[in-house]
């Protein structure tokens, strides 16, 4: 009941604001193809061929496997990570358990991203860019770290023991690859656009009632939502303040509702477990800004 009243309440707030609504879809509809599209695509499609072309013998060491997940996973961008655990779950190559953990240790914003958008455009250096790159990896190797020592139990009791599930391979492995990243292209598009929008519709109608700064109030929904919104609505408001970068390092680790929905939309195509994924976020979210603090 409640969630019918909030989807009729936010289909009333579209009508009565379209302009806002429609301002709102293009800057993200325009962030997604010159931040993120570029960057995402051509990665995903290639670590999708590589997890998709047939190997002849898979690796019984629990540690080779992790390391594929956390490579293949944590330099694409989001929701990278959260694809190539699902497919080596439907591999055969991690135990469910196992994919739980690691979509939330494998779960990082690509490279291009942080270095080219948020490090030369946004922050204006790629220094900035490389240490808030390296930042957020030490972050995400302490989670994996801490994901080893839980998962040493399993590794002892069950480390050939994998769930096969029906994962049809063809001869055009290829062609497989890009069928599939067009989905994960579409998800991310459609999240990032209704977010953006979403938040700008709500930031005009808090303003319009409540009176409180504009930009603070803008950057916090946005953040809240989308995070590449987030960024660049910081990014006008907060230039020049010193606590700029970590405002930035924040929003990037929050991630927000947009990049959470594709993370959730992927992991419950194979049913894995959300819990470990939402502990890393709060872990994230307390020390990437604090281990930027110490490399600035």
């Amino acid at each position: 009941m409640i969630s019918i009243i909030i989807i009729w309440a936010l289909i009333v707030l579209f009508i009565l604001q379209p302009g806002v609504a429609h301002d709102g879809a293009e800057a993200g509809a325009q962030l997604f193809v010159h931040a993120l599209l570029p960057y995402l695509l051509p990665y995903i499609i290639l670590t999708q061929w590589l997890l998709k072309i047939p190997s002849p013998r898979k690796s019984t060491r629990s540690w080779k496997r992790y390391m594929k997940a956390y490579i293949l996973g944590s330099f694409g961008g989001f929701p990278v990570g959260a694809v190539t655990v699902s497919e080596m779950l439907k591999n055969g190559e991690l135990t469910r358990r196992e994919s739980g953990f690691l979509l939330a240790a494998c779960h990082a914003p690509g490279p291009m991203f942080i270095l080219g958008f948020v490090g030369t455009e946004l922050l204006g250096e790629v220094s900035a860019g490389w240490k808030l790159l390296a930042s957020i990896h030490i972050a995400n190797l302490l989670f994996f770290l801490f994901t080893l020592l839980l998962l040493k139990k399993e590794q002892k009791t069950d480390e050939t023991k994998h769930n096969h599930m029906d994962n049809k391979t063809t001869n055009s492995p290829f062609l497989d690859s890009v069928k599939a990243s067009s989905s994960v292209i579409m998800l991310v598009a459609t999240t990032v656009i209704f977010f953006s929008s979403l938040g700008n519709v709500l930031t005009s109608v808090i303003s319009t009632i409540f009176t409180v700064d504009l930009g603070i109030t803008k950057t916090i929904l946005l953040a809240i939502f989308e995070m590449t919104s987030g960024v660049q609505s910081a990014t006008d408001h907060f230039f020049t303040n010193p606590v700029f970068p970590f405002i930035i390092a924040a929003i990037i680790s929050l991630n927000g509702l947009s990049i959470h929905m594709q993370v959730f939309v992927i992991s419950k195509s194979v049913n894995l477990p959300i819990t470990p994924y939402v502990m890393s976020r709060a872990f994230s979210v307390v020390a990437v800004p604090t281990i930027l603090y110490f490399l600035l």
